[in-house]
């Protein structure tokens, strides 16, 4: 197939879509241009209304330069946040381990029941299992009145993740050639031997990026506990916001503050991410290094160097 190309002309053919000609140019860019004033125009009514409200005034930020709105206010709600989204991350982990694990079982009984839970508490939203934790918890007293919020958030966070995990799990390990496995039980090793030892050290490190994406999904869903009550960073600001009547400003340095916590468990999960991939190439060069130099380094040569039969 051969294309011309005029001197005049800077289209260029390509294999995913026809190249604009100069009439379809100037029309992308006639509606790019348009779209670009209207969103402007958006925009500038936005800030026109918002700056009717008084909301962009420096006064309304001052507050944030007081150290009694931190700690009366945000350092207590991220306080909350974080002992919320570690525990309930933990306990997801741990559950998804085990129910992904359960889904893979040569047992009927077990795979059947290990799915059922998995696809009940994916279906479920999350406000719904915290709302019917705080319910249930607070009618059979299991918990102390002052920690029925934060069991209630932890308890709907660990299910609903827990449940994404085991599916992450299962597809992690499923993932890996099937040789291994092959291998390992023909040497006689039992399966639950083969997952602890075998399959889940190089499963995690292909899990890990949708693992960090889930953690964040947990840190965020955590702000759903404001509706029963829990103090964590969103209910606090909306607390700041409305003592000081500065709710934009008061949502916009929350929206700052859950960005930071992000990134920071992302950078964290990436820097673990890198030190695990770099440990097991190590080990991997330093397995190649101890089998050369056992008869397999130099053609003719035995153990230890020595010379051998050819």
């Amino acid at each position: 197939m051969k294309f011309r190309s005029d001197s005049g002309s800077s289209s260029r053919a390509t294999v995913l879509y026809d190249a604009p000609g100069p009439r379809s140019r100037l029309r992308n860019n006639v509606l790019s241009g348009v779209v670009a004033i209207v969103l402007v125009g958006i925009a500038y009514l936005v800030y026109r209304a918002l700056d009717d409200k008084g909301q962009l005034t420096s006064a309304k930020w001052s507050p944030f330069t007081d150290a009694d709105s931190w700690t009366t206010y945000l350092l207590p709600g991220i306080k909350g946040t974080l002992i919320a989204a570690a525990i309930s991350i933990v306990f997801a982990l741990i559950l998804g381990a085990v129910l992904g694990i359960g889904r893979l079982s040569d047992h009927r009984v077990v795979r059947m029941i290990s799915g059922a839970i998995v696809e009940l508490f994916r279906a479920v939203p999350v406000l719904i299992l915290m709302i019917f934790s705080y319910q249930l918890f607070a009618q059979y007293e299991v918990f102390k009145s002052k920690d029925l919020a934060l069991a209630a958030v932890v308890t709907g966070l660990t299910l609903y993740n827990g449940s994404v995990v085991a599916e992450i799990v299962r597809a992690g390990i499923k993932s890996l050639p099937k040789g291994q496995t092959e291998a390992a039980a023909a040497l006689g090793m039992r399966k639950g031997l083969i997952m602890r030892t075998i399959l889940l050290p190089q499963a995690v490190t292909a899990m890990l990026p949708a693992l960090v994406s889930q953690m964040v999904v947990a840190l965020k869903d955590s702000a759903l506990g404001y509706l029963i009550g829990y103090i964590e960073v969103v209910r606090s600001g909306q607390q700041l916001g409305a003592y000081f009547g500065n709710y934009l400003p008061a949502l916009i340095v929350v929206a700052a503050i859950m960005i930071v916590l992000n990134t920071t468990l992302t950078i964290i999960a990436t820097k673990l991410e890198q030190r695990l991939r770099s440990s097991k190439k190590g080990k991997g060069t330093r397995a190649v290094v101890a089998a050369g130099g056992i008869g397999g380094g130099v053609p003719g040569m035995g153990i230890g160097g020595a010379p051998g039969t050819p």
